[in-house]
C-alpha cells in the first residue's frame, strides 16, 4: 500500500486524499504530499503557492475561482473542521454547475484536490479552523472571480450546525449566482 489512497469522486479531477497516518504514545506522523505518488496518481505536483487561513465558525469562504489563471488547490485542515465545496465550472463538463463537498479536520487528516476549472469555498463548522492549501498557480486579485454560496440552483447543502450565522465577506455577498455569472471554464 502506498503512503495515500486517492478517492475518486463523481466529478472528474476532484479526489479526495487519505494520508497514511503513523501514531503511538509520542503522536503521529504523516506525509501530506509526494510528488512521485500524486504523479502516478494523475494528480498535479507543481505546486507554486502555500497559502493558509483561521476563520471562527460560521465563516464561509467562497466560492472563488481565478478566470484566466486558474488554480488547482489541495487544502487540508491542521485545526478544527470545515465542510469544504468543489462547484464544477467547465461548460463541457457533464458535471457543470454541479457540486462535491468532503469534511475535513485536524482528526481526519484527509485532504482534498480541486482542479482547475472549479469554483472552492468552505464553512467552518468548528469553534475556530486553520485551513491549509497548496496552489498550481500564483494568486492573481485582478483575475478573481466569485459564485453565490447559496444560488439554489447549484443547491449546496452547507451542514452548519443550528443556530450559527453565516459570516461572508462583503465581496463574497456580491458573488452572482451561476445563471448570472455569464462565464465559465
Amino acid at each position: 500500500m502506498g503512503k495515500f489512497n486517492f478517492i475518486k469522486t463523481p466529478m472528474e479531477g476532484v479526489v479526495v486524499v487519505e494520508p497514511s497516518v503513523f501514531g503511538d504514545q509520542r503522536g503521529y506522523f504523516m506525509e501530506t504530499f509526494s510528488e512521485k505518488e500524486f504523479a502516478l496518481a494523475g494528480l498535479p505536483t507543481n505546486f507554486v503557492q502555500d497559502n493558509e487561513s483561521r476563520s471562527r465558525q460560521g465563516v464561509l469562504r467562497g466560492l472563488h475561482f481565478q478566470k484566466n489563471n486558474p488554480q488547482g488547490k489541495l487544502v487540508r485542515v491542521i485545526e478544527g473542521e470545515v465542510f469544504d465545496v468543489a462547484v464544477d465550472l467547465r461548460k463541457s463538463s457533464s458535471s457543470f454547475g454541479k457540486w462535491h463537498g468532503v469534511v475535513l479536520s485536524a482528526e481526519n487528516k484527509k485532504q482534498f484536490y480541486v482542479p482547475e476549472g472549479f469554483a472552492h469555498g468552505f464553512a467552518v463548522l468548528s469553534e475556530k479552523a486553520t485551513f491549509v492549501y497548496k496552489c498550481t498557480r500564483l494568486y492573481d486579485p485582478t483575475d478573481e472571480g466569485g459564485l453565490m454560496w447559496n444560488d439554489p440552483a447549484i443547491g449546496i447543502v452547507w451542514p452548519l450546525p443550528e443556530r450559527v450565522e453565516v459570516l461572508l465577506s462583503e465581496k463574497d455577498r456580491k458573488n452572482p449566482s451561476l445563471k448570472d455569472l455569464g462565464w465559465s471554464f
